[in-house]
């Protein structure tokens, strides 16, 4: 009687301890639903002010103010300009110079350069804030930020036909000698911190050169080295419009251009200029680091982020591999996927692992599988002599390499023979 009333008050009492944890799980488990809840509110808001102080010109009034019709051009006298680029001199250390090949370039940029410029305000919400801040730590003038639009249009993998890169168009050479490295996966040209980093460096190395910023600026352009055969042809004179019959070509037009864009980009609302519709805000991205290398489309295949954002916000990737790096490769994400990152973060690496980390013996047995499937040529070789080693026939060889000449084979062309 004892022993089955002592069973029946341990199966009561562990009845009892299970509903208490279950209790205590499904607590825990409400807990952290309601703390991400808040989180997600928190952030929410945050999201909503920043976009609203984004935003917080409003352009559609100023148009109407000025009188503006949709697609009007508007053209002023000399003078304006003269008067706008003097009010842009007094809040700069650059030389806005008013003279007939700026208000040239000027009137070519207000009638011919209208969506780029829309276009490149647009992008601008997700990097001048960082340009700004950058080139406030340097103590640098913050108008510095338009030179980017004329190097890249603030693309950051754009490429020139020299090989020039990124936001602000480092050659590789450059680039290596301010920290910018570059491999099979990474192109740190196209990083738009690092790449802004070291385009500071560069321009405040150019700028205690020539005690000029019109000068550093052609510098940056065509290199100190034309800038300086510059200042001997001109006989010794040491500012850019006095030397600037003396550049090369295209840094006749970069000083010009780029005063021209900083014009652009200050007063486009009188021209009847609105921004375009920015793609990503700068306060609308964060960083997750990674303990492993990953490829963009299984981050894709598992959640809501697609690799074509994936890619936008990470430029600095060549391929859609992100490499495991030491310390941790860091990516940017946008704030409203973070969660969903923390989520599938395992599922990402175990799926990743499973499709493009091959076991070494199956990656042998492929390794010898594609060899056996193809024969190096050797000299004295034609295919009639390739074909009786491999146990193979002249026709079968030539209906796997179309287009195979069968007395001209090159020594060390690979034949494929199965």
């Amino acid at each position: 009687m004892i022993k089955y009333c002592w069973s029946v008050f341990t199966a009561v009492f562990f009845a009892a301890l299970s509903f208490g944890q279950a209790e205590d799980s499904l607590q825990r488990q409400q807990e952290i639903l309601e703390g991400e809840q808040f989180i997600a509110t928190v952030n929410a808001s945050l999201q909503e002010f920043y976009k609203e102080w984004a935003n917080s010109e409003n352009y559609d009034s100023i148009v109407a103010a000025l009188g503006y019709d949709e697609g009007h051009v508007p053209e002023f006298d000399d003078s304006i300009y003269c008067l706008r680029l003097a009010e842009m001199n007094e809040m700069s250390p650059f030389h806005y110079a008013c003279n007939p090949t700026v208000l040239s370039t000027l009137k070519y940029f207000t009638k011919n350069r209208r969506r780029f410029t829309s276009i490149t305000l647009g992008r601008s919400k997700l990097y001048f804030d960082m340009y700004e801040e950058k080139l406030s730590n340097h103590n640098m003038p913050l108008e510095l930020k338009y030179l980017s639009v004329i190097e890249s249009g603030l693309r950051p993998q754009v490429k020139s036909r020299v090989g020039a890169t990124g936001l602000w168009q480092f050659m590789y050479r450059t680039g290596k000698k301010y920290g910018l490295e570059e491999n099979s996966y990474i192109d740190e040209r196209m990083d738009p911190e690092k790449a802004t980093e070291a385009a500071c460096l560069y321009l405040k190395r150019l700028y205690n050169a020539y005690d000029d910023w019109n000068m550093a600026l052609a510098a940056y352009n065509a290199g100190p080295g034309n800038v300086n055969k510059a200042i001997r042809r001109s006989g010794g004179k040491t500012t850019y419009w006095e030397i600037r019959p003396y550049l090369p070509r295209e840094t006749q037009a970069y000083v010009p251009n780029f005063i021209a864009m900083s014009y652009m980009m200050t007063y486009h609302v009188e021209h009847n200029i609105i921004p375009a519709e920015a793609k990503v805000y700068d306060f609308e991205l964060d960083t997750v680091c990674l303990s492993q290398g990953v490829h963009m489309n299984i981050i894709d295949s598992l959640t809501s982020w697609s690799m074509e954002d994936i890619q936008f916000v990470n430029p600095i990737y060549k391929t859609s591999y992100i490499p495991k790096t030491s310390p941790k490769q860091c990516i940017n994400i946008p704030v409203n996927k973070v969660n969903e990152w923390i989520a599938m973060e395992d599922s990402i690496y175990a799926l990743d692992s499973a499709i493009y980390n091959l076991p070494v013996e199956e990656e042998l047995a492929k390794l010898k599988e594609s060899t056996e499937d193809y024969h190096k040529v050797r000299s004295g070789e034609n295919l009639w002599i390739i074909a009786r080693n491999n146990g193979t026939t002249v026709a079968r060889l030539k209906q796997l390499n179309p287009g195979i000449n069968y007395d001209r084979l090159k020594i060390g062309q690979r034949i494929r023979i199965r």
